[in-house]
Order: structure tokens, then C-alpha cells, then sequence
């Protein structure tokens, strides 16, 4: 390393006569940043005057929604901060649903927003906009410098937040503070570590586990989030216990083990659901038990209503939010894990007794499973059958079976909302962590192709790959512009069916085909659309083409060149998100009553 570089990622010490704007950069130096995302805008061009020297990229993006969103991709792969700032005003305020979605994703990203001056705030001039009440609710902290002098203090902590309290935090900055001269000293990062929880909470999860006659494990997030999945490996080997994953996270349990059974929730995997509801014990382990993960699935009320449940969660307030727990732990997934390990061996296990049996329904479980899915070629509804029949495009499950067998290793994937990006969760298996990403409970369109971009600057050696309905491509593909102009080499596969997939199976299932809105007609070609661009772009007919495509878009990010796949597949629809969120409609005004119910 040369000494103009060492310069470049070190943060200078000791108090010293700087302006705000070089406090600023020092202390994202201090935390390691190295990637920011947003559009450029006068309100902090004084600081960005410095990120080339700091060693700072600044990867402008098309939409500052996109920059969010690839800040928290860069943020979920990386475990390290994601970083987005924008204009103030309008700028702002389109990070909003970003940032959003970073907070239910619990991802450590910092949105940097830098405001209308403090001598004009009130007066409603240009660009101005009250930026703290409208990021209350959706960041974990809020700091606001309201002193040139506490720039580098108020930075520093905005960071230290996001990473202790797992999400998003913003740092609200006056435009005019990032001039004039300040002596202060650059903090240094406090790091924080998490421990396994309560002696006398970890002792009770042990014994009811040394007890259990059935146990099963569920990973969810914190176990990635706390790169602790080798550590849930050796739990789940120790009690020979089934392992299920929470609802899009997929990658919180390596696929290959043969413990593992998949995920839990919507369009996900009869044979996890299958086995939990035999449970007398769960260990819901790094999991806030969603609702979207533990609601009836397939008609199956899967979740065992006898069975007691252990809960491990960083976040105190979460322990027992959605179901009712016998132990709650707040702790690292990881160091719980490997404190009930401690406890455990050695011990005798009421499971080591039928252990042949156990394992014997769990095999019989996947067995059925991988058989059903691999006969699933498609959708067997009245509605799907019609649609398909004289149809030349693909069947969405075999064309969701084709990625699947050709998907990359290494592979990152984020998912878009939608019916088929959700019918694809029951198709998505990784071995390893920080491999797949989702909106997750916030659900916005839009979310997965630059949070694939993010991803992709985090990790460069990593295929990349989103999976993106027509419908919210529509609203992400001015990201293309992006990854062609910073060299940030993806591959986005476009389900073509032309509709809002999700809400026409509400208007098949609830309002009689009457649609409205949801039909997609007259699109253009998205691949067309790509080499415009300056992408790469292949419209795909046929499934035997499907996986030899997926293969060579990601030979293609070895060159650099971005790939978008528009799959042509029929209009087939998969189960709605959630029956129990809509009623038949009733109708009391004469002249709607033609819409009502047919009871």
C-alpha cells in the first residue's frame, strides 16, 4: 500500500482545526466507508469535493429510491454500513421507501441528509422540507447537527447506531454547516459485542431442549446477521433436529446439510412445515416470528399449538411480539447457539432416543416435498388452466426449476414483491449466508435490482442476480443506467407475463375477473429496452433456453457487461399472499349492487 492510499483510509487523530465538511469525511473514514450512493446536489458538494481523496467512491445512480435500496444491498452482504445521500428536499424525501425497507431488513444503513440552510429553515424556501418527522418512524436513531462544531460527534454516532441497534439511522445536516472552521477530534467507532443472553434464560432453553422428544430448529436473520450459521450447524447436529429457515431467509441454513428442510411461510416448503407442526419443542433462533413466516400455508395450519417455544433475539422487544413464548433470550444468534452447545454436550437427550425415527420423517418429508415440486409444473387452478392452454410462453415453475438448477454457485439473489418472484421461494437454496435478499415485510416494488447492484459493489466476485416481475422492472430499469455508466456488472431476470400478477389473483379469487389495473398491455421489449441502454438483453421463449442463459449473463459479469433475461411466461398465478386480508364484496347502493357476491 503507498503512502497517498494509507492516507486515504485512515482517519487523521488527535484534536485539530478542520471545517465541518472534512470532519464529515473523516469520520466516514473512521468507519470504513468506502462506497456512497446517491445523486449529486449542491447541498453537500463541499463534502463531496473530498470523497476522491478520502478514498471514497461516490456511485451515482438514477434515482435516489435505487440508492437507498443498493445501500442496503451493499449493507446486507457486507455485514458493514450502507451509505446513501442525496439533495435536500426532494432528494430526501425519495428515500423514503428505501429506508423503509432497510428497517423491517434490518440493515445498518446511514441516510445522510443534508437540509435547507439554518438562517432559512421555516421560510419555505427552495428545496425545503421538514426532513426528521418524516424518517421517525422508519430509522432506528435520528441525529441532527445543530452545531457546525458537533459534525464529526453527531456522524460518528449516526454509524455507531445503525450497527448497534441493526438499522437504519439518518444524519440530518443544515447545508450551511458544512462550511466554516471547527477544531475538533475524529471519534473512533465503538464496537459493541453481543452476548448469548440471560444465564438463567439460556439454562431454561437447555433443559426444555434436553427434554424435547421432537425438536426443530427455525433460523432466521440474526443468524446471518450474526454470521452465526456454522454455530446453528453444530446445535442442529448435536440434537439431530429438522431446520427450518424463516420466511426470505433462505440463507440463514446451508441447503446441502441434510438437517436442513427449508423455508417456513409463503410458497415454502410443505416438508418444513410439515415437521414443525410435529415439534414439542421449537428454537426460533435469530427470528422475530413474523407473521408472513408463520401464517397457514398450502391450507396447512402448520404452527404447533402445544409445542413450547425458545426465542433468541438481539432486540428485547421482539421476544414474544407474534407468538407466545415459554423462553425468551435476548442474545446473538451466534453466542446462543454456541452457549446451549456448551450446555448440551455431554448431556442426555430425550431426542437420542428416537433419533432413527426422527430422521426417518424428515427424509420422508423432502423426499415428498422435492417430488411434488419437481411434478409442479404449473399452476392448477380453473383461472391458470384457462390462460396457459393455448399459450406458447413458459410455465413459471419450470422456467423458476430451469434458474434453480443452473443458478451459479456463490450466487447472491434479491427478490422482488409479486407472484412469481414469490412462487420462486419455494425454488431458492443456498449454502452460504448473505446470499439472498428481500423487501421483506415492507414489500415495495422495486426493491431487488438495485439492491443487486448494491450487493454486487460489496461483494464483485459474487454473481449477482435479481428477480424482478414486469411490473416492478417498470419502475427499477432507469438503474441499467447505472451499471453500464460505474461498470457494476449484474444480471436481472424480467418475468414478463404482462400484469400485476399479485393483485389479479385478488380480483380472479375475490371480484369475479373484473380487472382493473392490473393488466400490463402494450410494454415494450425489456431486453430491447437493456441494449439501449447499453446492457446486454435476451427475450427467452423456450425453457431449454433458460438455464444456458442464466449460465452465460453470469459469465457475462466476469466481462463487466450487465445482462437483463426477459422470460416470457404465461399468465398463470400462483396462491394469493394472503386470503384472510380481503372479503367478498358486499354492496348496499343500487347501482353497484351488479359487483356484490354471488352468495
Amino acid at each position: 500500500m503507498n503512502t497517498m492510499t494509507e492516507q486515504k483510509n485512515i482517519a487523521v487523530t488527535g484534536r485539530q482545526t478542520m471545517t465541518p465538511s472534512e470532519a464529515f469525511v473523516e469520520t466516514l473514514v473512521a468507519h470504513g466507508v468506502t462506497d456512497v450512493f446517491g445523486i449529486v446536489g449542491s447541498a453537500y458538494m463541499d463534502a463531496l469535493d473530498l470523497f476522491p481523496l478520502a478514498g471514497i467512491r461516490f456511485i451515482s445512480v438514477a434515482h435516489e429510491q435505487g440508492g437507498g435500496h443498493m445501500a442496503d444491498g451493499y449493507a446486507r452482504v457486507s455485514g458493514r454500513h450502507g451509505v446513501c445521500i442525496a439533495q435536500n428536499g426532494p432528494g430526501i424525501t425519495n428515500f423514503v421507501t428505501s429506508t423503509a425497507a432497510a428497517f423491517w431488513a434490518h440493515s445498518p444503513v446511514v441516510v445522510i441528509t443534508p437540509e435547507t440552510g439554518s438562517a432559512t429553515i421555516g421560510l419555505g424556501g427552495f428545496q425545503e422540507t421538514e426532513q426528521l418527522p418524516i424518517f421517525s418512524r422508519i430509522t432506528k436513531f435520528q441525529a441532527h447537527v445543530n452545531n457546525r462544531a458537533r459534525m464529526a460527534e453527531l456522524t460518528s454516532r449516526a454509524f455507531d447506531r445503525a450497527l448497534l441497534e441493526m438499522g437504519p439511522t439518518q444524519l440530518n445536516v443544515p447545508r450551511d454547516f458544512f462550511y466554516g472552521d471547527i477544531e475538533c477530534e475524529i471519534p473512533r467507532p465503538i464496537a459493541i459485542e453481543r452476548g448469548a443472553g440471560g444465564e438463567k434464560s439460556l439454562d431454561e432453553a437447555a433443559a426444555l431442549l434436553a427434554a424435547a422428544k421432537f425438536p426443530v430448529i427455525l433460523c432466521g436473520g440474526g443468524v446471518v446477521m450474526g454470521d452465526g450459521q456454522a454455530d446453528a450447524v453444530r446445535l442442529a447436529e448435536l440434537l439431530q433436529a429438522p431446520v427450518a429457515v424463516s420466511y426470505l431467509h433462505n440463507d440463514a441454513f446451508p441447503a446441502r446439510h441434510p438437517l436442513w428442510v427449508g423455508p417456513l411461510g409463503y410458497q415454502g416448503s410443505q416438508a418444513a412445515m410439515k415437521l414443525i407442526a410435529k415439534a414439542d419443542v421449537v428454537l426460533a433462533l435469530g427470528t422475530r416470528l413474523g407473521p408472513f413466516g408463520t401464517l397457514p400455508q398450502y391450507g396447512i395450519e402448520y404452527w404447533p399449538k402445544n409445542a413450547r417455544i425458545i426465542q433468541v433475539d438481539a432486540d428485547a422487544k421482539m421476544l414474544g411480539l407474534v407468538k407466545p413464548v415459554s423462553v425468551g433470550i435476548c442474545g446473538d444468534a451466534k453466542a446462543a447457539s454456541t452457549a446451549l452447545v456448551a450446555r448440551l454436550a455431554g448431556r442426555s437427550l430425550a431426542c437420542t432416543a428416537n433419533k432413527d425415527s426422527r430422521l426417518a420423517d424428515l427424509r420422508a418429508a423432502k423426499t415428498a416435498w422435492e417430488t411434488e415440486l419437481e411434478g409442479w409444473m404449473h399452476e392448477k387452478d380453473a383461472w391458470s388452466l384457462e390462460v396457459s392452454k393455448n399459450s406458447s410462453h413458459m410455465h413459471p415453475r419450470q422456467m423458476l426449476r430451469e434458474l434453480e438448477r443452473a443458478m451459479p454457485a456463490d450466487a447472491m439473489v434479491s427478490t422482488d414483491i409479486g407472484n412469481i418472484c414469490s412462487v420462486a421461494n419455494s425454488y431458492l437454496r443456498f449454502d452460504r449466508p448473505r446470499s439472498m435478499f428481500a423487501a421483506m415485510s415492507f414489500g415495495n416494488c422495486g426493491y431487488a435490482f438495485p439492491t443487486i447492484v448494491g450487493a454486487k459493489v460489496a461483494a464483485p466476485d459474487r454473481p449477482a442476480i435479481a428477480y424482478v416481475g414486469d411490473g416492478a422492472w417498470g419502475m427499477s430499469f432507469g438503474e441499467l443506467q447505472t451499471c453500464v455508466r460505474e461498470n457494476i456488472a449484474v444480471t436481472a431476470i424480467v418475468f414478463n407475463n404482462g400484469q400485476w400478477g399479485a393483485e389479479k389473483k385478488n380480483h380472479v379469487d375475490f371480484y369475479e375477473k373484473r380487472f382493473v389495473g392490473v393488466n400490463l398491455d402494450k410494454q415494450p421489449s425489456w431486453a430491447a429496452v437493456a441494449q439501449a441502454m447499453g446492457a446486454d438483453g435476451r427475450r427467452i421463449e423456450k425453457l431449454a433456453d433458460v438455464g444456458p442463459a442464466l449460465r452465460d449473463a453470469a459469465k457475462a459479469q466476469v466481462d463487466g457487461r450487465t445482462t437483463v433475461l426477459e422470460m416470457m411466461v404465461t399468465r398463470e398465478l400462483g396462491d394469493p399472499f394472503r386470503r384472510d386480508a380481503l372479503a367478498l364484496p358486499t354492496r348496499h347502493l343500487a347501482k353497484y349492487k351488479s359487483t356484490a357476491a354471488k352468495r
